[in-house]
């Protein structure tokens, strides 16, 4: 009888335990204590989204500390703040993630180790180097989409919500309660950071700094520069009312120079496809005929 390979059956053994631990890694949910205590601490706190407390459903077990105790620090401190910037899903905590990495990483290599132990060539070997690189970051490059995801459509409210808060302010309403007001009447991701500001003012955390933490989670240009206005004017006193204006106006601005700009590179992205597709068959189709013709002609 023949015996299979070592390396086919470590292979074999790393892909069946690697498989229950994706699923771990993938459908875990929180246990009964944890959301327990979640619902204690949010008791009486309203307006809970991705981003706030409520949204940290992660179960730190074994697998969790054990995942976090081989990944080296700087790629659990990446990945937190990629987490913070994709908005802290609630189904993508980082322990979870940390050992998606690791459990993808096995799999793709497990998967490879099968296919090179076959006596496979060298463009094999590296396709499965290159498949489980690639795994390993997955997880990464998922937030990294979501993160971007979102930092677009908080540039892209940004002008309408100031707006708002510039509407209320003029009204008679403080620069909180403004921002208040237009985090309970939207409803996207820029909605979800005001809402969490509030969050952490009420529990005590210093304005200025819940002011900043906003703009370090998002990550956004614009709003990093509003922020920035808004520390200077409650610093030096300035009228909160003419800043909010100013900022609005200059974001709406900013927000059709972006438009034309996107306009204006259509024609140079359209003349990709135009050369490599449609031309082409332009030319075997307009062509095609003349050339059959000549070549049936001169072959007489």
């Amino acid at each position: 009888m023949s015996t299979l390979p070592a390396s086919v059956l470590v292979a074999a053994a790393a892909v069946g335990l690697a498989v229950p631990v994706l699923g771990w890694s993938l459908f875990a949910r929180p246990d009964a204590a944890t959301v327990q205590a979640r619902d204690n601490l949010l008791r009486g706190v309203e307006a809970v989204g991705p981003g706030t407390a409520a949204a940290e459903r992660s179960r730190p077990g074994l697998l969790a500390r054990l995942a976090g105790g081989l990944t080296p620090r700087g790629t659990v401190a990446r990945l937190d703040r990629l987490a913070g910037a994709a908005g802290r899903p609630a189904a993508w905590p980082v322990p979870k993630l940390v050992a998606a990495k690791l459990v993808l990483a096995v799999v793709a290599g497990g998967f490879g180790l099968l296919l090179v132990s076959g006596g496979a060539s060298p463009l094999v070997v590296l396709t499965a180097v290159v498949a489980t690189v690639v795994a390993y970051f997955l997880p990464e490059l998922l937030l990294h989409s979501r993160g971007q995801e979102r930092q677009q459509a908080i540039q892209l409210e940004l002008p309408d919500t100031l707006d708002q808060m510039t509407i209320a302010v003029e009204a008679g309403l403080g620069f909180e309660s403004a921002m208040a007001r237009a985090g309970s009447n939207g409803k996207g991701p820029l909605a979800e950071e005001l809402v969490r500001t509030l969050q952490d003012i009420a529990v005590g955390q210093p304005r200025r700094e819940a002011y900043l933490a906003l703009a370090e989670r998002t990550r956004v240009t614009d709003l990093r520069r509003f922020i920035r206005a808004v520390v200077q004017a409650d610093q030096y006193g300035v009228s909160i009312a003419d800043v909010l204006r100013t900022q609005a106006q200059e974001m709406r601005l900013k927000r059709r120079q972006r438009a034309e700009e996107k306009a204006m590179q259509i024609p140079v992205k359209v003349i990709f496809p135009l050369i490599l597709c449609i031309l082409p068959t332009l030319f075997i189709v307009l062509l095609g005929p003349a050339v059959m013709d000549i070549v049936a002609t001169f072959s007489k």
